[in-house]
């Protein structure tokens, strides 16, 4: 057992530096509720669209329910595809007074068990699973890069937090063949479930920049690492480009998945200020991995004049003095995911 765990140990931090991508299989997320969830998926989207309405995002102060078909961009081009996005169990603990940030966390909005008898409990208890397996494998990521396994533990003092989901449909669509464009995620680590195993799509790019398919796999989560965790570990963690094509214009179904962002960090941390102390053999091999090729991607700099804002709807109806800050122009046509 002890030289089985070294071994991969080993291996996940090859790919932590030079890949940024992987598959994981042999989990403990319960392969039952991974089907059935994947079979009430075309169900949700297919639910009329006025309940889905009913839970757009504007309803939330906390960024999370459904968003319409082609809402969002990514380096200035429409994404095309549909989504409702969910949080971990969580009250919001936002008080009068307090820095409007403090009520980014706060409860899901979902359709009714009348709509969509079971879904909720469903969805819930897989976000529990994924939950726990994100929790273990961060512990794992800690130990790759020579750190304690609690090392990153200190991003996630709080009891009252919240990771992302969402749950996404790309449509067959000859508009534009991007589903989302090129970009990096901004959560530690992403577990991505690939529910249409008839889809390709997500690619990612290489140390090349060159642009590599991600097929589904059966019974795997594809893991990637995120600029969050890239920037606490000094660069060692390779934070990697990737995109969705839409399905192609042949295909009799759209394409599903569902990323699971490990993302929830104490609403008070500041990552600037919490670099860890990489050890110094590990830094060696970061440095030996050379300069990174330039990606399509936004990267940091690009936020200095892009804002960030995936749903200004939602700021100009629970934070308009932020909103008007922002966008002295009134409402954007779309919001940027990226």
């Amino acid at each position: 057992m002890k030289k089985t765990r070294s071994k991969f140990v080993a291996q996940l931090r090859d790919v932590i530096i030079n890949v940024g991508f992987l598959y994981l299989e042999n989990t403990p997320v319960d392969k039952d509720i991974i089907s059935k969830l994947k079979a009430q998926i075309p169900d949700l989207f297919a639910l009329p669209q006025e309940q889905k309405d009913n839970i757009r995002m504007a309803n939330s102060p906390h960024f999370l329910g459904y968003s319409k078909l082609g809402m969002e961009l990514t380096k200035g081009a429409v994404d095309y595809r549909e989504q409702f996005d969910f949080g971990t169990s969580c009250i919001s603990s936002y008080k009068p007074g307090d820095p409007e940030y403090c009520n980014i966390y706060g409860p899901s909005q979902y359709p009714t068990d009348q709509q969509l008898p079971g879904f909720r409990t469903l969805h819930e208890t897989y976000l529990t699973q994924l939950l726990t397996l994100a929790t273990d494998f961060i512990h794992l990521v800690s130990e790759a890069v020579g750190l304690p396994p609690d090392a990153l533990d200190q991003f996630y003092k709080s009891d009252n937090r919240m990771h992302l989901t969402k749950i996404v449909k790309y449509p067959v669509q000859s508009h534009s063949q991007q589903g989302v464009g090129a970009h990096y995620d901004g959560a530690m680590i992403t577990f991505l479930l690939q529910a249409s195993e008839e889809h390709h799509g997500l690619q990612a790019q290489n140390l090349r920049g060159e642009w590599i398919d991600v097929p589904p796999k059966s019974d795997t989560f594809v893991v990637n690492f995120g600029r969050s965790l890239e920037f606490v570990t000094q660069g060692v963690v390779r934070a990697t480009s990737h995109r969705v094509l839409a399905p192609p214009l042949d295909s009799k179904t759209p394409r599903y998945s569902v990323p699971f962002f490990y993302s929830g960090m104490d609403l008070e941390v500041k990552v600037d200020e919490s670099v860890l102390k990489m050890p110094p053999e590990i830094l060696k091999l970061r440095d030996g991995r050379g300069i990174l090729p330039s990606t399509e991607a936004i990267n940091y700099p690009e936020y200095a004049h892009d804002v960030a804002g995936c749903h200004p709807d939602v700021a100009e109806r629970h934070y308009p003095e932020l909103f008007r800050e922002l966008f002295p122009n009134g409402m954007p046509l779309h919001g940027v995911a990226y």
